[in-house]
């Protein structure tokens, strides 16, 4: 991963975006694709859409969700505390003792999930967590000396997340809050850049990158942008689970290692001739990929592209993903550029009006 790769991934990974508060990392999607794609567009939803060799043929959609999962002010009290929902699916776990990061209007304001000492618990208390139906426990505190004072700085529908950013492990991993689904963005962008910078090799396939938004919550933007483009060929890039660390059954998700390659996955949502034509090109060019049998639909953007109007052959390429929806999931950054390089390969082998059919 080179220099301005990597500081690329470094910003998608510290800019807030909640569900329906994309409006900041979009920025970033846009700079990043700014020269590389034919065009840039924004719809209504704020999916960012980059086309490339438009005309081609077959139209092929690359998606990754550039929204995370968050938290929602609901109440401010009298004392100026915080209460919150959720805005997708983080686990209540993970929330005591957090530093957040409010989205108010004025500026980010500062927070932190308290929590009573637990020299003052009762010992039936202590070492018990925050179950989902039990969010009204739980409130930030920015510091404020009473409500008036709290709502100058906050209101009621900002959105927060927690105070983490990313940071480098060792062997090539890293840990960061929303690798869910941002390391899916930089694999989209940076597929459709090494596609744009092909050195004279054919391109036959017209190519959209997509930027999806408000996956967290129902898959709702890849449905509008797949609507709108209408492909032939659509492939979700998007985190799976590791199996690699303690409290994770290889039975259940598979043997799936970070650095082990993509993740190829095989299932009622992926179309079997695009998955032989991802495999081939991981064969013809050494890239190696672990395969992962899916008995249910996922709940990635290609549920969504597989059934847009007459149909679209959809396949997913993971990214082995540990810790998925806590502050600190990790990656490694050469399944990234393995992820890349295996897209791009594909497209490239794709023919003109490639048939897609299963026979």
């Amino acid at each position: 991963m080179d220099k301005s790769a990597r500081e690329f991934l470094r910003q998608l990974l510290a800019t807030p975006s909640p569900s329906g508060f994309e409006q900041k990392i979009q920025a970033v999607v846009r700079k990043r694709l700014s020269g590389a794609a034919d065009e840039v567009t924004t719809d209504v939803h704020g999916n960012v859409m980059a086309v490339l060799n438009r005309g081609g043929s077959p139209r092929v959609m690359l998606a990754g969700h550039c929204d995370e999962i968050g938290l929602i002010v609901t109440h401010v009290d009298d004392k100026g505390f915080i209460y919150f929902d959720r805005i997708g699916g983080p686990d209540p776990a993970c929330m005591l003792g957090m530093r957040v990061r409010i989205q108010a209007d004025g500026g980010e304001v500062l927070g932190v999930i308290g929590k009573a000492p637990i020299h003052l618990e009762s010992a039936d208390q202590r070492g018990k967590g925050v179950k989902i139906d039990e969010l009204e426990k739980l409130y930030v505190d920015i510091g404020a000396r009473d409500r008036k004072d709290a709502l100058k700085r906050v209101a009621v529908g900002d959105p927060m997340v927690y105070d983490e950013g990313m940071i480098e492990l060792a062997n090539g991993r890293i840990a960061a809050r929303a690798c869910d689904d941002r390391v899916g963005v930089f694999v989209v962008v940076e597929a459709l850049r090494a596609l744009a910078d092909g050195k004279g090799d054919k391109l036959n396939a017209e190519v959209w990158a997509v930027s999806s938004v408000q996956e967290e919550v129902g898959l709702r933007g890849a449905t509008t942008a797949a609507y709108a483009i209408a492909p032939d060929v659509g492939i979700a890039v998007d985190v799976g689970f590791a199996s690699d660390h303690p409290g994770v059954d290889p039975k259940k998700v598979g043997e799936v290692k970070l650095g082990g390659g993509p993740m190829l996955h095989r299932g009622a949502n992926i179309n079997p001739v695009l998955e032989k034509l991802l495999a081939d090109a991981a064969k013809k060019h050494k890239i190696d990929t672990q395969t992962v049998g899916e008995g249910r639909i996922p709940g990635t953007d290609a549920a969504a592209m597989q059934v847009t109007q007459r149909g679209v052959a959809t396949a997913i390429v993971g990214v082995p993903n540990r810790y998925m929806h806590t502050p600190v999931e990790v990656v490694s950054t050469d399944d990234l550029d393995a992820a890349v390089k295996l897209l791009a390969a594909a497209i490239r082998s794709m023919k003109k009006n490639h048939d897609f059919t299963p026979r």
